[in-house]
């Protein structure tokens, strides 16, 4: 199974639209995750036109979307669990934090910085930041993640966008 993930796409706003290269894989994943702040209820439409979407709200989502989403989901995907949330909070513990939040979950997916992370603790749990397709902030470069679940293993891959 392939995830495509995003966050913090920031839309509408101006002509903001997700680069090509991001639309071909979310259209090409067998799910869509989004960590929050997608602000408006027609990026939720517009992703769910290209595949089955799990999202979660985050802090600049407007009433509308945080109505529609939950704060926190925890999306299995055949024997892995993937714990979702929009802000895991400072550097400073954070692994230790989110295991201790999701303590059945494989990984913890999440957004807020823009700066993406692939961190893989020692017991094999994982903290997943996709960055942003749209805004890149201090990130080198707009970005989005590619998890692959095969059997009980999970996999995350950052891909960098054109």
């Amino acid at each position: 199974m392939e995830i495509a993930i995003i966050s913090d796409t920031h839309m509408p706003r101006g002509d903001r639209r997700l680069p090509a290269a991001c639309v071909q894989r979310l259209r090409a994943a067998d799910l869509i995750l989004h960590a929050g702040d997608l602000i408006a209820p027609s990026v939720l439409r517009e992703l769910q036109s290209l595949g089955p979407v799990i999202a979660v709200h985050g802090n600049v989502d407007g009433a509308d979307v945080r109505q529609a989403l939950p704060a926190v989901q925890l999306v299995r995907a055949g024997a892995v669990r993937i714990a979702m949330t929009h802000d895991a909070g400072p550097v400073g513990g954070r692994a230790a934090r989110m295991r201790a939040r999701f303590p059945t979950a494989d990984a913890v997916v999440f957004g807020h910085s823009h700066l993406p992370l692939h961190e893989l603790s020692a017991d094999g749990f994982q903290l997943f930041n996709p960055g942003s397709p749209t805004e890149r902030r201090r990130a080198p470069a707009h970005t989005m993640g590619i998890a692959r679940v095969d059997g009980g293993a999970l996999s995350f891959e950052l891909v960098t966008l054109g």
